[in-house]
């Protein structure tokens, strides 16, 4: 609607028909709740950064250099500033305990909602730029910040129990303390309530929420082209979960990436305060180019892992890390030894199955 390129209908169908594809082969191919190990995360991750780059190929061939170069620039922005959903992923299951077979679950569906709500946002911000250019002044200053508090390691802690998300979903339906398998929903005593599945879904959403508000402005001062900046994040956010199993347990490692991310921060703040100036004040004034900002974030982000590598974090904290996952671990492989196989869709409970008061089961939906 707000775009600025003469995008085909049908590039716009072939990217929806990808999406679309791809969440239900990733659904049916993880229909059975189980834990991912390092290997199955590495194939999806490398499947997703495929389509992504493949994507991209067509842009370049369809709309051209320019349009090509801000796809890809986009797409590696929003996949680095991703790095730290991945970080509030592992608080928000380590707040809810919950147990790793069913993370992957919970993270699909935090996808889709990411999905929308960043298009409807994304969509609001290329019309507001496209209409009101001095916002970008507002958009750099909220980069800004967001620098100032990775430097000074001043990020807001979050509380997903006391996230928004959370707390309105307990006002509509009640939340049981106990987790059903993979179900979002049960029956006990006649009425329907959430389990706790569903509140780490609405927590998943409301940190998503917060990173908008970081990565919005930020894909913004790529490109205001609506396609460019929605299939741009759209590729990036599918990726999340196979990052996430791939790299948990390993991102107390990178421990100078959030140096990195507050350089590129910067860098952009700066582009989008260029970018206003020589719209608003001078065409004298230059803009950085595509290219450009690509090359930047790219060197950034190798120059972080790398030298992560090379300067270990200080060995207590990596060793405190390290506790933290074989404690999970063991809990999760105490978990599964005395539980009970968990079907993903059981449509009714066994046959005489009872618990300890001699009562039947909740039902699940």
């Amino acid at each position: 609607m707000f775009g600025v390129l003469e995008v085909p209908l049908w590039l716009w169908g072939a990217f929806a028909a990808t999406v679309v594809v791809s969440l239900a082969v990733d659904l049916l191919s993880h229909r059975t709740a189980h834990v991912i190990g390092f290997k199955e995360a590495a194939a999806w991750s490398g499947l997703w950064v495929s389509l992504a780059l493949i994507f991209g190929g067509v842009v370049f061939l369809v709309l051209g250099t320019t349009a090509g170069t801000e796809y890809t620039t986009a797409w590696l922005l929003e996949k680095s500033l991703s790095v730290d959903n991945l970080f509030v992923f592992a608080v928000i299951f380590a707040y809810f305990k919950v147990p790793r077979a069913y993370q992957h679950r919970v993270l699909f569906f935090g996808v889709i909602g990411a999905l929308v709500f960043r298009g409807i946002f994304l969509s609001l911000g290329v019309a507001v730029v496209s209409r009101f250019t001095a916002v970008l002044f507002a958009f750099a200053a909220v980069l800004f910040y967001s620098t100032y508090k990775l430097l000074k390691e001043e990020q807001d802690s979050f509380d997903p129990g006391k996230s928004f998300a959370v707390r309105l979903l307990r006002k509509i339906i009640p939340v049981r303390d106990e987790y059903a398998g993979a179900k979002f929903f049960v029956r006990e005593a006649g009425k329907r309530v959430a389990t706790p599945l569903l509140a780490v879904v609405a927590a998943i959403e409301a940190a998503d929420l917060i990173f908008a508000v970081d990565s919005v402005p930020a894909v913004l001062a790529v490109s205001d082209d609506a396609f460019i900046v929605y299939t741009s994040n759209a590729f990036a956010i599918l990726g999340l979960r196979a990052l996430y199993f791939m790299l948990a347990g390993l991102l107390d490692r990178f421990h100078y990436l959030n140096k990195g991310l507050a350089i590129i921060l910067a860098f952009i703040g700066v582009k989008l305060i260029l970018q206003a100036s020589h719209k608003l004040i001078s065409p004298s004034i230059p803009e950085i180019p595509s290219p450009i900002s690509l090359a930047v974030i790219v060197l950034v982000l190798t120059g972080s892992v790398v030298l992560s590598l090379r300067r270990p974090a200080p060995k207590g904290d990596l060793e405190h890390a390290d506790e933290q996952r074989d404690a999970s671990e063991a809990t999760d492989q105490v978990e599964a030894r005395n539980a009970p196989p968990v079907m993903d869709d059981p449509e009714t409970p066994p046959t005489g199955s009872r618990d300890q008061d001699g009562e039947d089961p909740p039902r699940s939906d």
